[in-house]
């Protein structure tokens, strides 16, 4: 039996690695023999840098940078060395215990960010979210660090931002110019877009032209308007009213210096204004930055990690598919990663198992996404924090997996015919 594990993070208690060799411990109590493929997943937002680094035989890379508060930060990211993964496999378990290597000139390298790590909402305390001066500068420092570590494909997941800011931050990290009417480098935060007169390029990283980055966006906003970033996403990140309105308006006027400063460096796309884009508004315009001064893709966050995870070729070749998340809802169905799987191993026409530590009453969805049968892996009445206690969810997630294959073993022991 070829088993294909991918299951997502249950988050606040078990990574999706551990969430993975949780699953084929049980089923290994049932079937000692079974080959067992396991697959970290994520899609795109908390977690990405951890399952696919590990998932693709990467190793983390840790680094201080600068925080959105503007003060420093400890953000982590994955480096691949592609050349070595196509000449070896290696599971999850071998890639988590290895260290930091330092990468040869001329290597093929790949770089998973989360611009979480560097500018996420849950770095900032509640009573000092405010978008007017939180910064992605950070993020701009991670690139950098990767590109100077031989990296020149990017992997980058945009949720869970604390910013608004358009990405000039990361921008001016990046050696852009992005100056007020003295001439001076705009200020961080929200604030920079209100006076800013003019863009540069003089200093800018000259590696960056050989890099492409896959940006992981699940959200389809344009930057400025009704639907745009500020109006949708600031409030959310400590903005009122007043504030919400300004930045919107001032993001408009970046938006059209933005658009002058290409179309007079010939950079102009033909398909429009990049304002407009869907997925233009996501991380407060951080989209936008990526579109219009790098060489990136919006993309949704779970069919990058899908197609770079090599889960495609795993699953083709199972004969069962397991996967999963902390809670299995009808927002799972809605595209989230246990879905993306589903959707996957149904092309191949593979069976689906999908276990969690809630199954809600809507999670009927599911099925009509692909998850053949859904299990709560919870067995008595326990806490909240009891439940999250990772070794007890590493217990809870083997135990259930163990009388689920049971049970097929019986089946198949006594070839029931109902």
């Amino acid at each position: 039996m070829h088993i294909t594990i991918a299951i997502d993070a249950f988050k606040g208690s078990l990574t999706s690695p551990e969430a993975g060799t949780a699953a084929a411990e049980g089923i290994r109590r049932v079937y000692p023999d079974a080959k067992i493929t396991i697959k970290p997943i994520a899609d795109g937002g908390e977690g990405t840098v951890e399952a696919l680094t590990a998932g693709l035989g990467g190793t983390l890379r840790r680094i201080t940078v600068t925080g959105p508060l503007g003060k420093p930060v400890t953000a982590a990211y994955g480096i691949v060395d592609l050349e070595k993964m196509r000449g070896t496999e290696e599971t999850p378990e071998e890639a988590a215990g290895k260290t930091e290597e330092k990468p040869a000139a001329g290597q093929d390298r790949l770089a998973v960010l989360e611009m979480a790590q560097a500018a996420g909402l849950t770095l900032v305390p509640e009573e000092k979210r405010n978008p007017l001066y939180t910064t992605t500068y950070g993020v701009g420092e991670l690139i950098r660090d990767a590109i100077a570590q031989g990296c020149r494909r990017f992997l980058v997941g945009i949720g869970g931002s604390a910013t608004n800011d358009g990405g000039i931050g990361m921008l001016q990290a990046l050696g852009y110019d992005l100056l007020n009417q003295a001439g001076e480098p705009a200020v961080f935060g929200a604030k920079g877009l209100s006076e800013l007169a003019a863009i540069g390029t003089a200093h800018v990283i000259p590696e960056l032209k050989d890099c492409t980055f896959r940006i992981a966006c699940d959200v389809t906003n344009p930057l400025c308007g009704t639907q745009g970033c500020s109006a949708v996403f600031a409030p959310q990140k400590g903005a009122d009213a007043q504030m919400t309105a300004d930045m919107d308006r001032w993001m408009e006027h970046y938006a059209k210096l933005m658009e002058n400063f290409l179309r007079s460096n010939g950079l102009a796309r033909a398909d429009g204004a990049l304002s407009h884009c869907p997925g233009a508004g996501a991380a407060g315009g951080l989209g936008f930055a990526f579109l219009a001064f790098t060489n990136a893709s919006l993309e949704s966050g779970i069919q990058i990690v899908l197609e770079e995870s090599g889960l495609e070729q795993a699953v083709r070749q199972s004969d069962l598919v397991i996967t999963g998340e902390g809670r299995l809802d009808a927002q799972t169905a809605m595209g989230k990663a246990p879905a993306g799987v589903a959707a996957l191993a149904k092309k191949y026409g593979k069976a689906v198992i999908g276990f969690a530590g809630c199954v809600a009453e809507d999670a009927g969805t599911c099925h009509q996404a692909g998850i053949d049968a859904c299990f709560p892996i919870l067995r008595q009445a326990v806490s909240e924090a009891e439940a999250m206690n990772p070794e007890r969810a590493k217990a809870n997630l083997a135990n259930t997996a163990e009388q689920v294959f049971r049970l097929i073993r019986t089946w198949n022991e006594h070839k029931m015919d109902l």
